[in-house]
């Protein structure tokens, strides 16, 4: 991705320098058999003047759309420095973003599930190698229904951390399946600007900006001031103790 990206950036540019060069000696190439027709042209039957500018309207359009595509080439630059800058200052923050694949931290993993109507779903976390490691029944409300797997298996293992996908096969009351619409939520790792839009690392899972749907800034709790301070002797009783007495 990375070599396509930069590929394509360079061959516009180095396409639009050989232009420039090219409409630039042909031009001068122009003048220059103009200047010679007019100065070898016979007085009793003239060269007609008006190809010649028509010619030189057509030299001059070419170049001024040559420019119009530099410029456009250089709004384009910028326009992706402002996507990567704002990228970037998702490093760090807690996002909610369109997925099925979800990073289980600190033995906790989480999921939303979006169900038209109330339904009764099969829901299985599948590991990395396609393996189910978990499966539960579970009814599901209309709307959004967030679930959380603290990382035990269907053996009453504790599986390791990483990235799971879930699986969800929906029937209403009728019977008839539903489609259920899912979404994560993780601390966004680091951000890949080699591509041609930027991409945001969610643990093992890669994201564009537009599938984030909401964003939160992690808040650590302040120290409550009547904990005890970690660093205090536990045999101080706050009293100083006067040497001799």
């Amino acid at each position: 991705m990375a070599v396509d990206g930069v590929g394509a950036s360079s061959g516009a540019g180095s396409g639009l320098a050989t232009s420039r060069q090219s409409i630039a000696s042909n031009f001068d190439t122009f003048l220059m058999l103009l200047t010679t027709q007019l100065q070898n042209q016979n007085p009793l039957d003239p060269l007609d003047t008006n190809q010649f500018t028509q010619q030189l309207v057509s030299f001059a359009g070419v170049e001024q759309q040559i420019r119009q595509n530099e410029q456009l080439e250089s709004l384009v630059k910028l326009s992706k420095v402002g996507q990567n800058t704002t990228a970037m200052s998702f490093v760090g923050l807690h996002v909610t973003a369109e997925g099925s694949t979800s990073e289980l931290r600190d033995g906790l993993a989480v999921w939303y599930l979006s169900a038209p109507s109330p339904v009764q779903a099969t829901i299985s976390v599948v590991d990395q190698n396609g393996s189910t490691v978990f499966t539960e029944q579970k009814t599901l409300d209309s709307g959004t229904n967030p679930y959380e797997w603290n990382g035990r298996t269907s053996t009453g293992g504790i599986a390791p951390a990483g990235s799971y996908k879930i699986v969800v096969q929906a029937k209403d009351a009728s019977g008839q399946t539903v489609p259920i619409g899912t979404s994560f939520s993780g601390i966004v790792d680091q951000v890949d600007v080699s591509g041609d839009e930027p991409l945001l690392l969610v643990g093992a899972t890669l994201i564009t900006m537009d599938q984030i749907r909401s964003v939160q800034r992690l808040v650590e709790a302040p120290q409550n001031p009547t904990d005890p301070d970690p660093d205090a002797d536990p045999d101080d009783d706050g009293e100083e103790e006067v040497e001799g007495a």
